[in-house]
């Protein structure tokens, strides 16, 4: 296994000098073909090597992503770090760390349960404990996580629980006095290379910890692989390889019933904020298909961002199309399958629906304002100018101008921010309107002779809005899409709506901005 390092971050090679054949790679990209989910990138290493990558357009390399639950297993190495420094020991008390915000009264179980428990989801939590942290207005995370009752005796219950990585986050801060992210770049980021992060905080100032991180593809496939050589870099041992075997173990176990379904990565047992997967794999995943796959057998690891409603489907590919071919020496070369390869992987792009061309009255309404409904979001109007090249989206509250540039058939990449967006989960749970700019490229196409999508993909997420116009004569028919709808289990407020919009008299003054 070849350690990779800050002065050599991340070699390239060909499959094939890795072991693995390249038609391996083109039956795994045919298999993403036609699929109900997208794939927006991935990065694969064996032996140390980047032997594939690629971004789904308008994905690109600089893309952070936001990477929900995948977090929780950085989370997970601070609390190692800190064990490591002896600033904690996973057999003690949580309690201990939360003297200022305990109940009054305090239950066996709260009092039994350990470090421990909380990085291995089996706090006695009947329910996650994230759901304690959303009504409006609620400052103490911690407290309000602590003060949920403990059902179960800690370690004998498997549950997903974010507070519980909450917790943690707050543990580490206790005891090193800085934030996870803080705690966690000269140890881990900046001996990886990696930089430019960010990490969510709740009102104090804590790191989310369960989810919130934000890192390129390639940052994931160096975090995979750092725990591939069991924490050691540049020839440093920077994270215990105790720590490491202990953390991607499965000292819990999973739902009982998923080990008797069909073959699933959620049945083969839970580590320190770490998956146990088939073929001795682990990973580290994140909500709606992010992906950190270490394959210790076959010296691999992938890293993959996509947007799934069913995490367990990309994984079945991997194990299908990729695993049984890597080989531990290395195989012929196939110069032309080769080609192939790095001509698909270098054309991958977001697929685009079908374009149909505009009704012939369409362009009468370039440019025009439609008066909108009382809508949730307080617009007044709104207006598209439809260009040649990239077209106009624009839309008026009581005080202010929103506008968007996207492209006719095309991505339009900015960075932008509009009242209809509010991309992640997390937002959305806990009611926080996102007002800063985000980038997100756009396209605009007629969907039918009267029907118009405009398609939103924010960059730095795995979701889309898609905002869709319906010309019916002085009335326009908006319906805005957030993708949550669809992926998540959870009823989501504003993840869908509709209003009506009426055609503006063209000598009608414009009371707006």
């Amino acid at each position: 296994m070849k350690n990779l390092s800050v002065n050599n971050p991340m070699p390239r090679s060909e499959p094939e000098e890795q072991g693995l054949p390249s038609r391996a790679i083109l039956s795994f990209l045919d298999s993403l073909e036609g699929v109900d989910f997208q794939v927006h990138s991935l990065m694969l290493l064996c032996h140390g090597h980047v032997i594939a990558e690629a971004w789904w357009r308008p994905y690109e390399a600089t893309c952070r992503r936001y990477l929900y639950s995948l977090s929780k297993s950085f989370t997970s190495t601070a609390v190692g770090f800190a064990a490591q420094e002896g600033l904690l020991d996973v057999q003690q008390k949580v309690i201990s760390f939360f003297q200022d915000d305990l109940p009054s009264k305090i239950s066996a179980n709260l009092e039994a349960m350990r470090l421990k428990d909380l990085l291995t989801m089996s706090t006695g939590h009947a329910v996650d404990t994230t759901m304690m942290i959303l009504p409006e207005g609620q400052v103490n995370w911690a407290q309000a996580i602590l003060s949920a009752p403990v059902d179960f005796p800690p370690g004998t219950h498997f549950l997903y629980n974010s507070g519980a990585t909450y917790l943690l986050s707050c543990i580490i801060q206790h005891v090193s006095g800085q934030t996870v992210l803080d705690y966690l770049t000269p140890r881990l980021f900046e001996p990886l290379g990696i930089s430019g992060m960010t990490w969510e905080t709740c009102p104090r100032g804590i790191n989310t910890g369960g989810w919130g991180l934000s890192l390129t593809t390639e940052d994931l496939a160096k975090f995979g692989q750092f725990y591939l050589q069991k924490g050691c870099w540049d020839s440093r041992q920077l994270l215990s390889a105790a720590w490491i075997a202990e953390a991607t173990s499965a000292p819990v176990r999973t739902d009982p019933e998923e080990r008797e379904k069909e073959p699933s990565d959620w049945g083969q047992g839970y580590g320190y904020q770490f998956w146990r997967c088939q073929h001795n794999a682990y990973r580290a995943d994140g909500a709606f298909g992010q992906y950190c796959i270490v394959m210790p057998d076959q010296d691999a690891v992938l890293a993959i961002t996509s947007q799934t409603p069913d995490m367990q489907k990309v994984l079945d590919r991997v194990w299908k199309h990729l695993l049984p071919e890597m080989t531990a020496r290395p195989l012929p070369p196939e110069p032309r399958t080769r080609e192939i390869m790095h001509s698909r992987l270098a054309s991958l792009e977001i697929h685009l629906e079908p374009v149909y061309p505009p009704s012939g009255d369409m362009n009468g309404f370039s440019g025009r304002r439609f008066l909108l409904q009382e809508n949730p979001f307080g617009l007044k109007a709104i207006s598209v100018s439809f260009g040649r090249e990239a077209s106009i989206f624009q839309l008026w509250d009581a005080s202010s101008e929103f506008q968007l540039a996207f492209g006719n058939r095309t991505w339009k990449c900015s960075e932008t921010w509009l009242p209809l967006m509010q991309p992640t989960l997390m937002a959305l749970l806990l009611r926080r309107r996102i007002r800063s700019p985000l980038k997100v490229a756009a396209f605009g196409q007629w969907r039918d002779a009267g029907t118009f999508a405009l398609v939103l993909q924010y960059l730095e997420t795995p979701h889309t809005t898609t905002i869709t116009l319906k010309f019916q004569g002085d009335e326009l028919h908006l319906d805005v899409t957030s993708s949550m709808a669809k992926l998540s289990d959870i009823p989501l407020a504003g993840a869908e709506m509709s209003f009506v919009g009426l055609l503006q008299p063209s000598t009608t003054a414009v009371p707006m901005k």
